[in-house]
């Protein structure tokens, strides 16, 4: 291995907040509110504005707030970050993004805007994933017991947790099979909760990468305390 060639900046970021994040409350989007003096979302966006291998950053917005963001997001602008308006759905909102992407961006990562700390190593293990033909996310096994229910409340029985995990972003993808898996879904009409299902449905292969319950999503009242603990903890 040659230590003095260059990095390949061929990774294209795209970091979906276009969502209204209706369940922490307030009257400020989740993805704006502030987390030990920085905005959730900008937090999320600096470990790959700081990374060699990152050739541009796409972060989707809604469409009311393109024309008029928040004027900490308005300075990260510039030649690898820009803003693109969001979709209907989360996958469309995606799409937008990939479809804004440079075309030398042959890695493409997807990762949530409300996770405000992203792993520098689920970063890294990604991109090598992607580079060398296949998807990754980011997930931890679970810890709790499952239970299933009906609709009263009553428990019906315990779902076996074995093989079991909770997936997060940033997921790595061939900018290619996203590409395809996109293109695949909107032909037949289907949604899916993340990206990775859409490469699975269209019969591609995702790996998992070893994470940490740090990388989490802020969604309730109660993410935003322990975000903040995290964000100040030595």
């Amino acid at each position: 291995m040659n230590w003095c060639a260059s990095l390949p900046r061929d990774v294209g970021v795209i970091i979906v907040a276009a969502g209204e994040g209706r369940r922490v409350g307030g009257d400020v989007p989740k993805q704006y509110r502030i987390i030990a003096g920085v905005p959730l979302l900008l937090r999320a966006i600096r470990p790959f504005r700081s990374h060699p291998e990152v050739r541009h950053i796409i972060v989707v917005v809604p469409g009311a707030d393109l024309e008029a963001p928040p004027g900490w997001l308005v300075e990260a602008t510039g030649d690898r970050l820009q803003l693109v308006a969001g979709g209907a759905t989360r996958r469309a909102s995606v799409a937008a993004g990939l479809a804004a992407l440079p075309a030398e961006c042959t890695v493409v990562l997807v990762h949530d805007g409300a996770r405000p700390f992203p792993p520098p190593d689920v970063i890294d293990g990604g991109m090598a994933v992607a580079r060398n033909g296949h998807s990754a996310v980011p997930a931890v096994p679970l810890a709790d017991t499952l239970k299933r229910a009906d609709a009263c409340g009553l428990v019906l029985g315990t779902v076996p947790r074995a093989g079991l995990w909770r997936i997060q972003t940033p997921q790595a993808f061939p900018r290619d099979v996203l590409e395809r898996a996109h293109a695949q879904i909107q032909l037949e009409g289907l949604e899916a909760t993340d990206d990775a299902m859409l490469v699975e449905l269209d019969g591609g292969r995702v790996e998992l990468l070893p994470s940490t319950v740090r990388n989490l999503k802020v969604t309730t009242p109660e993410d935003l305390v322990f975000a903040t603990w995290l964000a100040t903890a030595p």
